[in-house]
């Protein structure tokens, strides 16, 4: 018989209000798996027999809690607690699928509910001894670390549960059996019937994984992900000349299992083996030794929330993967048979940022993967350039703002994925030292190069020239924007006779 200690747990709160309340509450679902695992559990999943929301309001005032009702048709309450190191803990309660008040039924109702659930491992339940409650054998597949449906029918019940199979495999680090990936195949179709936003949240969390290439294959396996991003079917068999070794989409799967190599190297920790990306170990080292300098920066920049808990991180992982997402539609192949992809950029960004909109993805987080992938060539042609300057680095920023720290990582992770371990060291190093000066000038210099303050305003212009309201006020502030950036002004006197020479030359042309 499998117990758990739940003297630690808000049970005991629950519990006494419960019976206090004449009604009868369980610890359900993925709680109690992660509890079983010696996961932390930082939110817990009521069934009750009844009055689910009265409990909910019962125990949020108690706990000097925070309630929620989140759907009162089906009496379903959530109740959201602060712990004293600011840590974040979610309790919902919801009523039993056919709920009734007699105590026979009610255990009834919810070996019912347990067995409506979408996985074994998630169709658990405790008592009020903390004895495990499983009816579908879920303990056995928790020690077998397998991902088994209740029924056939699961998928076809809520064909989100498509994706979760997917994520609770990559987060669990448990495999799907093969009777379960079978049913997956088989209904992958019916994922175009939720919600954008469902299939949005279960998407994000299987890229926000770490080794998430494994899991978009798996996705691929399944048959899922023309229903999440049908764009991404189409760079299959796209060739590409070199030094691109592979189609779009293999080079897309290694940009992004290259990615997390370059995040983790430039935050300052260990790159295991990649998937896929061939990645030559030395690269790693010299990531560190050149870009580790700024890895609190990074590591805090990305971290940075956008919308409904998804992070920069996970921005750039989805930038990553629709970063080429263009080339097909720019392919082209010129008389010396080599291939191009002119405007590849532009057009793929347009395509990305329609997708996230589908998606249901927030509008700055569209915005923002739109400049990645609009912008992610950028850091190569600075690397051509006989020299950087400022002037560059601040138009660079004016083209990307903050996420051009982004584009530069993935940048080097598009330049590792393309040359593999034919990685070329002088171009590697010239690549490494344009993305540390990007960094510095952000990072360090944001005042001076980045956003300098203003020397002028616009009514000074229009004092000091004699100008009228309009566009041309624009213009000039922005040039005497780029010109102290370049470093060559430096005062309100030098900004003002640059102003008027390029009024001067405005003029005469």
């Amino acid at each position: 018989m499998v117990q758990v200690h739940l003297s630690d747990w808000p049970w005991r709160v629950v519990r006494r209000l419960a019976g206090e309340r004449g009604v009868r509450a369980w610890p359900v679902g993925g709680a109690v798996r992660d509890a079983l695992l010696h996961r932390p559990v930082h939110d817990w999943d009521f069934g009750v027999d009844r009055d689910a929301l009265g409990l909910a309001r019962a125990v949020a005032d108690a706990l000097d809690g925070a309630y929620f009702p989140l759907d009162t048709e089906r009496d379903a309450g959530r109740v959201v607690l602060m712990a004293a190191d600011g840590a974040r803990l979610e309790l919902d309660f919801a009523a039993l699928r056919g709920a009734d008040r007699s105590a026979e039924r009610s255990r009834r109702s919810l070996k019912a509910d347990l067995l409506a659930r979408d996985f074994t491992v998630n169709a658990l339940a405790l008592d009020e001894t903390g004895t495990l409650i499983d009816p579908t054998g879920g303990a056995g597949d928790l020690e077998a670390r397998r991902i088994r449906a209740t029924n056939e029918h699961v998928f076809r019940d809520d064909p989100v549960r498509l994706l979760r199979a997917v994520r609770m495999e990559a987060e669990l680090g448990f495999e799907i059996e093969p009777q379960t990936a079978a049913w997956m195949s088989r209904d992958a179709p019916l994922l175009a019937l939720p919600s954008a936003e469902r299939v949005r949240d279960e998407f994000a969390r299987v890229m926000a994984t770490q080794r998430a290439v494994i899991h978009l294959q798996r996705c691929d396996e399944f048959g899922l992900l023309p229903h999440v991003a049908p764009e991404l079917e189409y760079l299959k068999g796209v060739t590409q000349s070199p030094p691109h070794r592979f189609d779009v989409w293999r080079h897309t799967l290694l940009v992004v299992d290259a990615l997390e190599g370059v995040v983790a190297a430039v935050a300052g920790r260990e790159v295991g083996p990649c998937v896929l990306a061939d990645v030559p170990p030395a690269a790693w080292g010299d990531l560190a030794r050149v870009l580790g300098q700024f890895a609190s920066d990074v590591t805090a920049h990305l971290a940075v929330e956008t919308n409904g808990g998804r992070n920069r991180a996970l921005l750039l992982k989805m930038a990553a993967l629709l970063h080429d997402v263009g080339k097909p539609e720019t392919w082209s192949q010129g008389e010396d048979g080599r291939i191009h992809f002119y405007n590849h950029e532009p057009v793929g960004a347009r395509i990305a940022a329609t997708r996230l909109q589908a998606l249901r993805f927030g509008r700055d987080e569209v915005k923002r993967v739109h400049v990645m992938v609009e912008g992610h060539l950028r850091p190569a042609h600075l690397a051509r350039a006989e020299k950087v300057t400022r002037r560059a680095v601040y138009r660079y920023f004016r083209a990307t703002g903050d996420a051009g720290v982004e584009v530069a990582l993935l940048s080097l992770a598009d330049h590792l994925a393309t040359y593999g371990p034919n990685l070329q060291e002088r171009r590697w190093v010239r690549r490494l030292a344009v993305a540390e000066m990007l960094l510095t000038h952000y990072l360090e210099r944001y005042e001076e190069t980045i956003a300098p303050p203003p020397l002028v305003t616009g009514h000074d212009l229009m004092a000091e020239l004699g100008l009228e309201p309009g566009p041309e006020i624009g213009r000039l502030l922005e040039a005497l924007r780029e010109a102290q950036a370049a470093g060559e002004v430096g005062t309100r006197e030098e900004a003002l006779a640059l102003a008027r020479q390029d009024l001067r030359t405005m003029n005469s042309n």
